[in-house]
């Protein structure tokens, strides 16, 4: 596996400038730290929280 790879799609359900929360669209396991692509701008983000197919990062 590539340090971009794979892509993985989800929802934005929050957004502000310090994280965001996002909704996978799959059961799938996320790693800690990860891009985040939303609206054309790339975050840096790491995961805080993991609720069923919801997670918390921060930026």
């Amino acid at each position: 596996m590539g340090p971009k790879l794979p892509v993985v799609s989800c929802n934005v359900v929050d957004y502000s400038a310090g994280g965001a929360c996002v909704e996978l669209n799959s059961d799938i396991s996320l790693p800690s730290r990860f891009e985040l692509l939303h609206g054309g701008t790339k975050k840096k983000c790491r995961m805080v929280w993991k609720r069923d197919r919801r997670v918390g990062v921060a930026f």
